[in-house]
């Protein structure tokens, strides 16, 4: 299980300008906001964008400073991949050594979703006794309890972070990922393709989807 939420895309004005400062063009801009807010992409600089990103990333460079934050909310397993992703990336979780004790376990605080019927028994007693541990810490204040909590924590625990990232991390992350067993990577490859320009400047060089 996966949910990405609050996304935000910025800077995408001072980038686009910034991708014009090499031939001094910045002229041929035709970019603007609309009515709502939004930076949209003129003709020219929807071209420029494009032949950069295919030319290489010596070329794209302008999409570095295109940046992206999004509450993510995934399961422990899921995250430990997502750690790889550290050059360039900026992520704030929530506190699991501070505040695991502070709600009582539930099976909505786990990815359960491809679990067979016996395992999810399983985890209910999984469940049920991280429920009992948490009960003596707070009554105790043993910390023999918390550490018994962290440590006995299955993976599938969801945590939620604020993660910022660039569009040039997101055209790397999603190349590797989006064949991935996992399908949490398919739902995040999902959203990447939500983005404003996503098609020109991460995705490019990729089929449509109706022509694969």
């Amino acid at each position: 299980m996966i949910t990405l939420q609050k996304t935000s895309v910025m800077n995408l004005e001072n980038a686009m300008r910034g991708a014009r400062n090499p031939m001094n063009s910045w002229a041929r801009s035709d970019s603007g906001y609309d009515g709502e807010g939004n930076y949209v992409l003129g003709e020219n600089d929807l071209d420029l964008a494009r032949r950069l990103c295919v030319s290489g990333s010596d070329h794209r460079k302008f999409i570095r400073q295109i940046f992206v934050s999004v509450d993510i909310m995934a399961p422990l397993y899921w995250w430990k991949e997502y750690d790889t992703y550290k050059v360039g990336t900026v992520a704030n979780s929530t506190s699991t050594m501070h505040k695991i004790h502070s709600k009582a376990f539930e099976r909505e605080d786990f990815s359960c979703d491809h679990m067979t019927d016996e395992t999810l028994d399983q985890m209910d007693r999984v469940i049920a006794y991280l429920e009992q541990l948490r009960g003596k810490y707070l009554e105790t204040k043993d910390k023999a309890y918390w550490y018994d909590m962290i440590q006995f924590l299955p993976s599938s625990y969801n945590q939620m972070r604020t993660c910022t990232f660039s569009y040039e991390n997101l055209v790397n992350m999603y190349r590797a990922r989006k064949n991935h067993k996992l399908d949490e990577w398919h739902v995040f490859c999902d959203w990447v393709k939500t983005l404003p320009y996503a098609r020109e400047l991460i995705l490019f060089g990729e089929k449509p989807e109706e022509d694969a």
